[in-house]
């Protein structure tokens, strides 16, 4: 396999907290090489395609990272690919990777619009699988005025929308499951082609841990490729001599950029997590003190002064709602 330029080296901001590390993946995941092997695996157009034909031959130009695009409704649209759809009656939809790709298809060029999105939430408070389709159908309404005008519907390109989502739930660990259109005769037989219909598809790509079912392929290609517990040498290791991926210079150094920040995530989780911990410690120590204290000076006017609990909380001017709380502490 030829050496493929990553042009990734030098892009990233190397502070160490979360917005890096999810920067670091939109990168690695932008690589062209990784990429094939998710095209490869995961859509019918490129099954019968090598790796290094994919990369070199059949993605377009430079896969754009969230990068700011137009308006949708603007009516002076420029040809192109907006990398964020914006409509004027809709909030903005940021696509993480999304790039045009040409698919060798009964001997035809036919381009294909393809998003990539990783995501650590599997389950952000709806499902994944209904944001897949919304942005599926984003790209498709989009393509007016860029790929087709007025009513030539037949000039709308295929869009896929892809998700390898590095935290699911145990069921969808190891799995790579799509959703498309397909034709279903409810009375007679007549046939639509495939390619009229076949217009969008989603695919929900689950990462898993090793010594679970189904760990093979582009499942352990970006387990490696995205595993926080995984050092540089062991990821370049199996990348090489699994997967036959060449280490440039540029993709090593984004490699060791991805274990260095997902460290530094760790570690910053931790020290966040201890020093919570160190001021809510505080907080209840002295919390803890002063109900100390306010105790003994209750049962110090309850003996020296031959009070009621409650005449000497409120000689000491105890708040209502404390009251309880001493009552209780005092039968002890």
């Amino acid at each position: 396999m030829t050496k493929i330029d990553t042009h990734l080296a030098g892009i990233l901001d190397t502070a160490g907290d979360s917005a890096s590390y999810d920067a670091a993946c939109k990168r690695l995941l932008a690589n062209k090489v990784i990429l094939a092997w998710i095209m490869k695996s995961c859509m019918e157009e490129y099954r019968d395609c090598s790796i290094e034909e994919i990369a070199g031959c059949y993605i377009e130009g430079t896969p754009q990272i969230a990068q700011v695009a137009l308006h949708q409704d603007e009516p002076d649209m420029i040809q192109g690919m907006n990398t964020e759809d914006i409509s004027l009656n809709e909030g903005r939809v940021y696509y993480d990777i999304r790039f045009l790709a040409i698919a060798p298809v009964s001997g035809e060029l036919v381009r294909l619009i393809i998003n990539v999105e990783s995501q650590n939430d599997f389950f952000p408070g709806y499902p994944l699988i209904k944001r897949g389709i919304y942005y599926c159908s984003r790209m498709i309404s989009a393509q007016h005025g860029t790929e087709f005008t007025n009513s030539n519907y037949g000039a709308i390109k295929k869009v896929y929308s892809i998700w390898i989502c590095m935290n699911p739930t145990e069921k969808w660990k190891n799995t790579i499951t799509e959703y498309s259109f397909s034709e279903t005769n409810l009375l007679g037989t007549a046939k639509e082609s495939v390619e009229n219909y076949d217009l969008m598809t989603v695919i929900m790509i689950g990462l898993g841990r090793p010594e679970q079912n189904n760990y093979e392929g582009v499942i352990r290609l970006l387990e490696v490729l995205l595993s926080s517990g995984r050092g540089v040498e062991e990821k370049k290791k199996i990348l090489g001599e699994e997967f036959q991926i060449k280490m440039t210079a540029e993709l090593e150094s984004e490699v060791t950029l991805m274990c260095n920040l997902s460290q530094g995530v760790e570690a910053i989780g931790f020290e966040k997590g201890l020093a919570a911990g160190l001021e809510r410690g505080m907080e209840r120590g002295i919390e803890c003190g002063i109900e100390r204290t306010m105790l003994e000076a209750i049962k110090n006017l309850m003996d020296s002064l031959n009070l009621t609990k409650e005449q000497a909380m409120s000689a000491l001017k105890v708040p209502e709602e404390e009251r309880e709380k001493y009552m209780e502490l005092l039968k002890g």
